[in-house]
């Protein structure tokens, strides 16, 4: 070890024991010894020729002892490079891997929430110094290992061809394989400043003529490590970190829109847990907190490669994040004042959810249709010895058409009657299509219903909107008819058109109806009578995915719908997760069967807060603007996207001229 310093110490000062004296026609050469020099030293005197340069003993003597103080520091430092060198790491494609998985953990279950915010960092470093192509690749690796971690619970669906599980394993590739494309892009235009951060330090010099200008101008720019990934000014890297934000948030509108839309484990879904933090969805929805995970963790990315290439000067990375810190305690500043202001509820409505745990083998045998629906029967009709406003059933809970099965209605419609009791149910429905010859012609709807107290089938009802793709339809089925033999479905859901709007005049509120996973998109409508919302209901069956960790992700991503629209949340699930969430994001009650299990089968009784009879609740930003913040992060995003495209068509025609001269 005593060697390794002192050689390292020697080969250090040996270079600088004399002054370089050149003339200011050498100015490049001396910027290239320059360049060769340890990042730790300080520059060289740079004399005209005819001037010898002075230094006191007294000075030399410093300069030793400053260069030996640093020499074992650069000792260590070359046997990490070392490391590196020698390491798999050295393989970008595992440094994605190693970030697409640092991002899937901040996820349920293993739900560690800080990964999420040095994830975005991960990516783009694993992208350092690579070309385009080479960086849209990295970024689809770390993308797509993001997406097969944390959607792992498609593999759990009971879909077995000759006991493979074929169908749920194609389809968990092809969905991570496709939104794998979203982290891909975004990488490859992140990385990308558009300007280059390599500085010539002689022509630096020949124009500043100063040897202190000269130093100012080597420590306030990024080089070695960092050269060409950000930009060289902090005006510049600060610009560049929010333009990767805004670029990540359009990553995700993109995302949650196209093909019907797959908003999933979106990145601020990943804070569920931090009540103060999440409160801005109230403004921006879900995206601002993405936005500003995201620049947090480019201010991360641009302090540490500055750490790393000035080491001796530590206090230069807090400029890196001291306005991306100013605005995390910002955000937690309007959550606190924002949960301060929280209006007290005036009153409360008592809501049965029942959960049966049905498993979804049960769901697919037709003939066990009777016996599972008399179960849910005898389990609601038990619990409801207390007394309750309202009773809510899951998805899939009835087996036949409400509206056209009549055994199905009489025994919904007494047990309303008998308990007096408003119920909201899922069941299919069916519409015949105009000049139909055939009953069986017309379209299937996933839809929900609304009884009243005295056992009607009330004229409101909802069609889900957002289907399930494989799952409640299959697309291009006319021109690829093979796809149907990787899902169990045999025919398929047409989308509705109308928000559900359920009213509960004796009671005087007002509930809107979501059906399976339309909870997790921000931007689903909710129609004129949207002000009149006293609370949300979520009736879902995620039953298709066993006991995996599909069931926590779906409710913390719903969680963020009461926060975006300031309204309590009821959630009614086969096996798991029924719950209540309050107005700022708080679960209220989690249900759990004597086990202690959330896929159990029970009921679960909650009070809901409601605002006063005969007022309106107070609405939100989000509610009334929508999603503002995310479409101007589109809108820039786009702008830089043609920039980008004007610059390759330049250097295009460029390249063109070059060849014809």
């Amino acid at each position: 070890m005593g060697s390794a310093y002192y050689a390292a110490a020697a080969s250090a000062i040996q270079p600088i024991t004399r002054p370089l004296s050149v003339s200011r026609w050498h100015s490049a050469s001396v910027g290239r010894q320059l360049e060769a020099l340890p990042a730790f030293l300080p520059a060289p005197a740079v004399v005209p020729l005819g001037r010898a340069p002075v230094e006191s003993s007294r000075e030399l003597r410093g300069g030793l002892q400053l260069r030996l103080r640093f020499a074992r520091f650069e000792a260590s430092s070359e046997s990490v490079k070392s490391l590196w060198d020698k390491t798999p790491l050295r393989n970008r494609y595992i440094l994605a891997v190693l970030a697409g998985v640092v991002l899937a953990s901040s996820f349920p279950k293993l739900g560690v929430a800080g990964l999420a915010w040095i994830a975005p960092a991960l990516m783009l470093a694993a992208s350092l110094g690579k070309p385009a192509g080479d960086r849209f690749r990295i970024g689809y690796i770390a993308g797509l290992a993001h997406y097969l971690v944390s959607l792992y619970w498609l593999l759990l669906i009971p879909y077995r061809w000759h006991g493979m599980p074929l169908g749920p394993a194609v389809g968990w590739l092809a969905l991570s394989g496709f939104l794998a494309l979203g982290p891909a892009t975004w990488v490859w235009m992140a990385s990308r400043t558009g300007t280059s951060a390599r500085v010539n330090e002689g022509s630096v010099a020949d124009s500043l003529g100063d040897e202190t200008e000269l130093e100012a101008h080597r420590s306030s720019s990024l080089r070695g490590p960092a050269a060409g990934l950000v930009p060289a000014s902090w005006i510049g890297r600060t610009l560049w970190a929010l333009g990767g934000a805004a670029a990540w948030v359009a990553m995700e509108m993109t995302l949650a829109r196209i093909l019907g839309g797959f908003p999933w484990n979106l990145l601020g879904d990943s804070q569920y847990q931090m009540t103060l933090l999440i409160q801005i969805a109230s403004l921006t929805g879900v995206y601002g907190l993405s936005f500003l995970m995201v620049w947090f963790s480019l201010g991360l990315l641009c302090a540490g490669l500055k750490v790393l290439r000035r080491p001796a000067t530590k206090s230069l990375w807090t400029a890196e994040i001291l306005l991306p810190m100013l605005a995390v305690a910002m955000v937690f500043n309007f959550g606190l004042r924002h949960l301060r202001r929280a209006p007290q509820p005036a009153r409360f409505l008592t809501v049965m959810l029942v959960q049966p745990s049905i498993p979804q083998t049960l769901i697919w045998d037709s003939d066990k249709n009777g016996e599972r629906f008399q179960e849910v029967l005898r389990l609601c009709d038990q619990a409801l010895t207390n007394q309750a406003d309202l009773v809510v059933w899951p998805e899939a809970a009835i087996p036949e058409l409400l509206r056209y099965d009549e055994k199905t209605a009489l025994a919904l419609s007494a047990m309303a009657q008998r308990h007096h009791v408003w119920m909201v149910v899922s069941a299919d429905d069916f519409e015949p299509r105009p000049g139909a010859v055939k009953s069986d012609e017309g379209n299937f709807y996933n839809a929900s219903f609304l009884i009243d107290p005295n056992g009607r089938l009330t004229e409101r009802n909802y069609r889900k909107r957002n289907l399930v793709i494989f799952g409640e339809y299959i697309p291009w089925l006319r021109w690829l008819p093979f796809l149907k033999w990787f899902t169990p479905i045999q025919g398929g859901f047409t989308p509705g058109k109308a928000p559900g709007i359920f009213v509960l005049p004796d009671l005087e509120a007002t509930a809107s109806v979501l059906i399976c996973f339309e909870d997790v998109f921000p931007q689903l409508e909710w129609g004129a009578e949207a002000s009149n919302v006293d609370f949300l209901v979520n009736l879902t069956n995620d039953g298709w995915f066993g006991e995996g960790a599909e069931q926590w992700q779906h409710a913390a991503s719903a969680l963020f719908r009461a926060v975006e629209r300031g309204l309590p949340l009821v959630r009614c699930a086969n096996n798991g997760i029924t719950c209540w969430i309050d107005a700022e994001g708080r679960f209220g009650q989690i249900f759990q069967d004597p086990a202690g299990s959330v896929h159990g089968r029970g009921v679960l009784t909650a009070e809901i807060p409601l605002p006063a009879a005969g007022s309106k609740p107070q609405s939100t930003f989000y509610s009334r603007h929508g999603d503002w913040f995310g479409w101007g992060c589109v809108g820039l995003t786009t702008l830089r996207l043609l920039g980008i495209l004007g610059e390759w068509r330049a250097r295009s025609r460029l390249r063109r001229q070059a060849e014809l001269c």
